[in-house]
């Protein structure tokens, strides 16, 4: 593959990974840079790993900025890129005005379910299920009956992350308090280990001894801190066990990789419409391996794989908090 560089907006030259053919697939990372070890980074994996197996190429473009979203959109379906996966809900509004121009190509979005649109394929995850099983791990591994959660941008997404995460603490232990913070209000939130940091410091004065960051690359620092002050953390999107071996208790895990894969292994025939993966459909849960071994119970374990089972059977629902704007166990 080469590089090829290009001008998209007024200041900005990218690099777009290009192969040789026409309909190669496209992939456009969502702010924070495809390494930033969690949502966007579990894409890049996905790709890669369709690439390593077929041999095949694709292009990609990491945003800086807002504008670009449409000119991307635009540039590689002019370019001929079939399909076209972009990453995060801030994808909606520009395939909203992109995708009708473009009818024999076909779009994939992640984190996006609400469009009408033909040729987009929209993929959400149930990530409250997921979130819950880690709640549920938090509540157990904390001794000062403190737990904690920080979001990246507030959105109603994050929230849905922090809702399932403290109704499944609160499963444990009906008394636990829940300390919740965002990040931001702007895609900056997406991206800043530093006040990741500081909210993590803040939460452990108040008493949190287990904090979960549902917050991209901003969850990088909160990961640091928490390993740093002798308190346990949990990663999300890609398991972020091995970035502190024996410090981070387990990670919410979001196949985004999957969704990538499947649809660039689809290529021209990918199915559009909209698709949720939970627990299910092994689209979320949670990482276990060497690096936290030491940190989960047998107990803990047993009652992860009961409740995972149980929400499958719908003995045990778990409230989501688009139903209502709302959280019954968590005031954001």
């Amino acid at each position: 593959m080469t590089i090829l560089k290009s001008l998209m907006g007024a200041a900005a030259a990218v690099a777009l990974t290009a192969g040789a053919a026409m309909a190669e697939p496209a992939l456009i990372f969502d702010l924070g840079g495809k390494f930033d070890k969690s949502f966007n980074e579990a894409a890049h994996n996905g790709a890669s790993r369709w690439a390593e197996e077929t041999g095949g190429s694709y292009r990609e473009i990491e945003m800086q900025s807002e504008a670009q979203r449409e000119q991307a959109l635009r540039r590689f379906a002019e370019a001929g890129s079939n399909p076209i996966i972009t990453m995060g809900f801030g994808m909606a509004d520009p395939l909203s005005a992109v995708a009708s121009d473009y009818p024999d190509t076909t779009f994939v979005v992640v984190d996006v379910t609400w469009l009408d649109a033909p040729n987009v394929r929209q993929v959400g995850f149930a990530e409250h299920e997921g979130s819950y099983l880690v709640g549920m791990m938090a509540a157990m591994a904390s001794k000062s009956g403190t737990v904690g959660f920080i979001g990246g941008m507030d959105v109603p997404l994050i929230r849905h992350f922090g809702c399932g995460y403290a109704q499944g603490a609160k499963a444990v232990n009906p008394d636990i308090n829940v300390v919740a913070n965002m990040t931001g209000t702007t895609p900056a939130a997406w991206n800043d280990p530093v006040k990741g940091s500081e909210l993590t410091k803040a939460q452990i004065s108040q008493g949190a001894d287990v904090v979960y960051a549902a917050a991209g690359g901003t969850g990088v620092g909160v990961l640091q801190t928490a390993a740093d002050e002798g308190i346990l953390s949990i990663g999300v999107d890609s398991n972020q066990n091995h970035l502190h071996p024996g410090k981070v208790l387990t990670s919410m895990l979001k196949r985004v990789d999957v969704a990538v894969y499947d649809a660039m292994s689809a290529g021209d025939d990918v199915e559009t419409g909209v698709f949720t993966m939970g627990l299910a459909e092994d689209g979320v849960g949670v990482s276990m391996d060497e690096n936290n071994a030491e940190l989960v119970s047998d107990d803990m374990k047993a009652a992860v794989d009961k409740a995972r089972q149980d929400i499958i059977d719908g003995n045990v629902s778990v409230v989501s908090y688009y139903e209502n704007d709302s959280c019954p166990a968590l005031q954001f």
